[in-house]
C-alpha cells in the first residue's frame, strides 16, 4: 500500500489532502459543488478525484476506518451515482452520501459518490458512459488502498438507478470507457427501464427533456431493450405505495431472468425520496440490502 496514503487514512474525522492521491498518481480537481459538503466527523474522505475532464467528472471517496487493517481481498467498494432527473443533483447531497457511507464504512466498505455532466451537456447515454469512467478511474486506484478491482457494487438511486441499469444490461458500454466487471448492481427506486414504453404513455416533462423525440434513442437508453445477455446480479428496490414502481422492476427483473441472470425484487414502504435517504438506517430496508451483499459473496 502506499505510504502517504496509508498514513492519511488514519486522520479519523478529517478531510483527507489531495496529496495523498498526488502521490500515488491520481488527478485531483477543485471543487465546483455549490451545496456545502457534510462536515461528518468520522468519516475519511478525499474531495474530487478526476475522472475526465470536465469540472464534473469527480467523485468523492470515503475511506473505512478500518483501511490499515483490510480484510482479505482488501475493502469492497459501493459507487453511488445520485438522482436527478439526469439533470440536477450533487454527490455530496447529505441523502447521497450520510447513511449510507456511516452503515457501510463502519463494516470496512469504501463508499464513493459520482458527479457526472448533466443535461444539457450531456444527454443520459453519455451520462453511463461518465458512471463507467469513474469506475474505471477507481478500479484502477485499488492498489492505493489494498484493494481489488472486482470487489465493486454500482448502485444508483433515480435516474442514478436508470445509468447504473444501463451499464449492468449492457457491460460494453462499461468495457468501452476501460472499466472492469464488477460484482453486482443495486438499483434504488429507478423505474425508468423501458424508456420507450414510458414515452408511449403520460410522463413527467422532464422525460422529453432527457431522451427527446426519436424512438431510436429511446431503445439505446433503456436497460431493458439493451439485455443481450446474462448480467451480473442486482437488486431493485422500489416503493410499494404504489403500483407503478414495483411493477416497473418486476417487468425489467423478468428481462433479466430471460437471459440467464438473477434479479431480486426488494419493495420497500417508503416514498421515492426516502428510499434513498433511509439506506444505512438500522431496519428491514438495510438488512435487505446486506443480505443482497452477502450473497455476491461481501461482508
Amino acid at each position: 500500500m502506499n505510504t502517504a496514503f496509508s498514513a492519511q487514512a488514519g486522520m479519523r474525522g478529517r478531510r483527507l489532502p489531495a496529496l495523498a492521491l498526488v502521490l500515488a498518481g491520481v488527478t485531483i480537481s477543485s471543487p465546483v459543488s455549490t451545496s456545502a459538503a457534510p462536515d461528518y466527523a468520522s468519516f475519511n474522505v478525499v474531495e474530487d478525484v478526476a475522472y475526465g475532464k470536465s469540472p464534473w467528472q469527480t467523485m468523492d471517496i470515503y475511506l473505512p476506518p478500518t483501511l490499515n487493517d483490510p480484510a482479505p481481498g482488501g475493502p469492497p467498494v459501493l459507487l453511488m451515482v445520485h438522482g436527478g432527473a439526469w439533470m440536477s443533483g450533487d454527490k455530496r447531497t447529505e441523502s447521497v452520501v450520510a447513511n449510507k457511507a456511516a452503515h457501510w464504512l463502519e463494516r470496512g466498505y469504501v463508499f464513493i459518490s459520482v458527479n457526472t455532466r448533466l443535461i444539457p451537456d450531456a444527454d443520459p447515454v453519455a451520462q453511463a458512459e461518465d458512471v463507467a469512467k469513474a469506475l474505471a478511474t477507481a478500479q484502477a486506484m485499488t492498489g492505493t488502498w489494498g484493494g481489488d478491482p472486482g470487489r465493486f457494487v454500482l448502485i444508483g438511486h433515480s435516474s442514478g438507478g436508470h445509468l447504473v441499469s444501463l451499464l449492468a444490461a449492457d457491460p460494453a458500454l462499461a468495457e468501452a470507457q476501460g472499466a472492469t466487471p464488477w460484482l453486482g448492481t443495486i438499483v434504488l427506486d429507478a423505474g425508468a427501464f423501458d424508456i420507450v414504453e414510458i414515452m408511449g404513455r403520460g410522463h413527467a416533462a422532464f422525460f422529453d427533456q432527457a431522451f427527446g423525440t426519436e424512438p431510436a434513442y429511446w431503445r439505446k437508453a433503456s436497460p431493458i431493450h439493451r439485455l443481450t445477455s446474462k448480467t451480473a446480479p442486482m437488486l431493485l428496490v422500489c416503493s410499494s405505495l404504489g403500483t407503478l414502481s414495483c411493477a416497473q422492476a418486476q417487468a425489467f427483473a423478468d428481462a433479466v431472468t430471460k437471459h440467464g441472470g438473477k434479479a431480486g425484487i426488494l419493495p420497500v414502504k417508503l416514498r421515492h425520496m426516502a428510499i434513498d435517504n433511509d439506506l444505512g438506517l438500522p431496519g428491514r430496508y438495510t438488512d435487505g440490502v446486506d443480505n443482497f451483499l452477502k450473497s455476491i459473496g461481501l461482508p
